[in-house]
């Protein structure tokens, strides 16, 4: 998702590029105004934490464009290309190294590859079922070993 700082800053073409240009598939997007009741429960392992307003306050200031990535390992891609939450610790090359500017306007929010239903949480939360499409990059085969193998 990119949060408002990114969409502000126009930055999602640009942020859209380097996801496609890795070679992962854009299968809903949505640009939308997160209520706080949505907000809230995007947030809510932070509940308890001083800084929950704040964030909650900062994530329906303004537009955010949600997205569903498809690939090979594509929370754990996506993630790394991404960065670190603080962009000061985050890697020159990755999303928030080189578009953010402080831990609490670091432009993109990324499900977390550690916890294996954290992706589907989320992608529930934003997107209907019917709002996933399904195709075929016609690229698949330069990108993935495996599919080549299975193809043959």
């Amino acid at each position: 998702m990119i949060k408002p700082d990114g969409v502000h800053r126009q930055l999602i073409g640009e942020i859209i590029t380097r996801f496609e240009q890795r070679g992962l598939k854009i299968v809903a997007s949505k640009f939308v105004h997160l209520s706080r009741e949505r907000a809230e429960e995007h947030y809510q392992e932070h509940t308890q934490k001083d800084f929950f307003d704040d964030l909650v306050e900062f994530i329906t200031s303004g537009p955010v464009m949600a997205m569903v990535l498809e690939g090979a390992d594509a929370t754990r891609q996506v993630r790394s290309m991404v960065g670190e939450t603080d962009p000061a610790e985050s890697a020159p090359g990755t999303i928030r190294g080189d578009f953010g500017l402080d831990l609490g306007r670091n432009v993109i929010h990324a499900s977390d590859h550690e916890d294996p239903g954290a992706n589907e949480q989320e992608i529930d939360l934003f997107f209907d079922s019917d709002e996933l499409i399904e195709y075929d990059r016609i690229d698949s085969e330069w990108l993935y070993e495996w599919l080549r193998v299975c193809l043959i």
